[in-house]
């Protein structure tokens, strides 16, 4: 079994899912809707009181997990994190509450995983669909046909920013109503074309705001009692009729919540008439699904991480077969370096597939290039701590070791940086066949010691070697050569 846990701007949510012939069946659910977004100050700190409500949370769901024999935990956070000016500080106080990690994933990794839990809830892989997900700090907007994400792109317009500027106090009217609608279409319409011009055979609403609407309407008949803008409009005349958001009484959904629709409901008409979707269907499937789908791929050894490699490798002309010689010298140093770590050989074999990306730009300071394109690069499966990570380790393959300081203070990763630092020099020197030959030590101070006439068979190694000596000493640790 697997679990996700969706840290979201409106409620934390989670989900314990079993795999079973193809699908995943969800044993185990839990929800507290904390509203975390409305704890974000006017600096867009958290404020502590809404940090003290989400650490509680936190624990009441790890002490759910310790209940479960779990293969594997993911911990998701999305836009309020992404946003709060304090959360480096908040982060570390969540992840000691809920025992885990807690990745704040891009809007557009975000995207990819709604798309992947609608997609495994549907099949249907020849259909063309438009996915929409309102959360309560970004809605995300996908294109795809079947399996294949072709636009993904995560909007900074969510259910509370948008109730708490048009509909304050929870009163509604027709001019904030439209004011709210047009604030939306405008923050879609410079990327609406694009959408229309890929099209769809059916378009989706994911979010529990979505299924909250279309509970509403089904269940009091509201226009044609279906998710269309007629029926949409209905409601939107109903809450303009009634004035106040406590004056809504309709059953679908519950008091507390109404606040939460009328600002999704704002964001949804405003995105149906900018990309002229005249209907769409709300479905039971999103992030959290999405999150256990790629729990279980990367089980399965189908990881995006790689796909994603692959598909940076080629965007900026990697050379392929140098980029995988690199990686299989910097392997087998680092399988002589003795590491404790096994997650971090993967960090290295993906940072040395892309060491060369930077060439794309330019061949001078090419590795800071490259540094600057894994952190930032739209990478999808990656966190934002692991980008981070590998930029530093493709950063320091060659020249100052300062400036890659803060891990060179953890052994595994300053063997990582050691590995392909030598892979390099290896790799342009031609001596792939000879690297057994070769051994490394690193605890303390490096020692590589070579056999008897291996550096005058390489000689431009030699060179490599005594600038090699001279960038670790800068940082304190001796490097020497034996025969």
């Amino acid at each position: 079994m697997y679990a996700a846990v969706d840290l979201g701007s409106n409620s934390f949510r989670l989900h314990i899912g079993e795999p079973i012939a193809g699908q995943i069946h969800i044993v185990r659910t839990a929800r507290d809707p904390i509203r975390l977004a409305a704890g974000l100050g006017p600096d867009n700190a958290l404020r502590e009181d809404a940090v003290e409500t989400a650490l509680q949370t936190l624990r009441d769901f790890s002490a759910i997990l310790r209940q479960y024999r779990l293969a594997a935990v993911r911990v998701v956070a999305t836009n309020t994190m992404r946003v709060a000016s304090n959360a480096d500080a908040v982060l570390p106080r969540m992840e000691e509450a809920i025992g885990y990690p807690i990745e704040i994933i891009s809007g557009e990794e975000e995207g990819r995983l709604i798309y992947m839990g609608v997609a495994r809830a549907l099949g249907r892989r020849s259909e063309r669909r438009l996915v929409i997900d309102i959360g309560g700090g970004s809605t995300e907007v996908i294109a795809a046909h079947g399996d294949d994400i072709h636009l993904v792109e995560s909007f900074s317009i969510g259910t509370h920013p948008q109730s708490a500027t048009y509909f304050q106090g929870g009163h509604v009217s027709a001019d904030a109503f439209e004011t709210a609608v047009n604030a939306a279409r405008a923050r879609v319409e410079d990327l609406a074309d694009q959408y229309r011009r890929h099209g769809w055979d059916a378009v989706y609403g994911s979010s529990g705001t979505m299924r909250a609407i279309n509970e509403v309407i089904s269940r009091n008949r509201l226009g044609d009692g279906t998710m269309s803008l007629p029926s949409l409009f209905a409601l939107r005349d109903k809450l303009i009729e009634l004035g106040h958001v406590d004056a809504f009484d309709l059953p679908g959904v519950k008091r507390e919540r109404v606040i939460v629709m009328t600002g999704g409901l704002s964001i949804l008409i405003g995105v149906m008439q900018e990309l002229s979707v005249p209907a769409m269907t709300a479905i039971n499937a999103g992030l959290r699904l999405g999150v256990l789908s790629d729990l279980e791929l990367r089980a399965n050894r189908h990881d995006r991480r790689d796909l994603a490699i692959q598909d940076c490798m080629r965007r900026f002309g990697v050379d392929t077969q140098r980029a995988t010689r690199t990686a299989a010298i910097a392997k087998k140093l680092f399988d002589k370096l003795a590491p404790q770590d096994d997650t971090v050989v993967h960090h290295l074999l993906r940072s040395a597939m892309l060491h060369e990306v930077g060439q794309a730009i330019s061949h001078t300071g090419a590795h800071k290039h490259a540094s600057y394109i894994v952190e930032h690069a739209d990478l999808p499966g990656f966190t934002a701590r692991e980008l981070r990570l590998m930029s530093l380790i493709v950063l320091g393959q060659k020249g100052n070791l300062r400036k890659v300081r803060e891990v060179l203070g953890v052994p595994d990763l300053a063997k990582a940086v050691l590995a392909l630092r030598l892979a390099a020099v290896f790799m342009h020197a031609r001596v792939d066949a000879d690297v057994d030959a070769v051994r490394v030590r690193m605890k303390g101070r490096i020692d590589v010691e070579t056999p008897r006439g291996w550096l005058r068979q390489h000689p431009t190694v030699a060179a490599w070697f005594e600038k090699e000596a001279a960038a670790w000493s800068d940082v304190g640790v001796p490097f020497s050569v034996t025969t």
